[in-house]
């Protein structure tokens, strides 16, 4: 893996394509079995889990639907500090198990503002299912049920993550490079 440049930033490889998915695999194989017989609901948060999420969802074996909802609270490489919905969740989910799909938890922010929405629906049971958490970052804490990496408090592109927009095409992950 090179170095990538995306617009004014250069990023250095953190991890491959191969990294990430033997560890969706095992996320796959363990929500495969902590799911039999509950035909969950999975909800994925655009923009940046839409390339996890597929990927998670063609490994998993059970019953289940993906629905989308975006939600954001990033400008550029540092969270906006607000959350902002774009598109609304149009599902039903009273009763129903709801997997949330997230690309990264940092802060904590978005999640914290959006989950006691999804609370006040009556699912019969929430969990949070991500690619990435930055421990270090996270002030409002979240419970993780599954997480297929924490990471240090860098930012990163790639595999659905972006810098304004730009560098989700990469089926690997990059680290800002740091300054020498």
């Amino acid at each position: 893996m090179a170095t990538i440049q995306v617009q004014d930033k250069i990023f250095v490889p953190y991890l491959s394509a191969e990294t990430i998915q033997e560890k969706i695999t095992e996320m796959a194989l363990q929500i495969d079995k902590d799911y039999a017989d509950k035909k969950p609901l999975f909800i994925a948060i655009l923009n940046g889990s839409f390339i996890f999420a597929s990927d998670l969802f063609k490994q998993l074996t059970i019953e289940a639907e993906i629905c989308f909802i975006k939600l954001a609270s990033y400008k550029g490489t540092k969270s906006s500090g607000q959350v902002i919905t774009a598109i609304g969740l149009d599902t039903d989910i009273t009763n129903r198990h709801i997997v949330i799909l997230e690309d990264i938890i940092d802060t904590g922010k978005t999640l914290t503002h959006f989950l006691p929405q999804l609370h006040n629906m009556q699912p019969a049971s929430l969990k949070i299912a991500i690619l990435l958490h930055k421990p270090e970052a996270t002030v409002y804490p979240i419970h993780i049920d599954y997480c297929c990496f924490s990471i240090p408090n860098k930012f990163v592109v790639g595999y659905g993550l972006d810098y304004n927009g730009f560098g989700r095409n990469s089926n690997a992950i990059y680290q800002l490079q740091q300054p020498e």
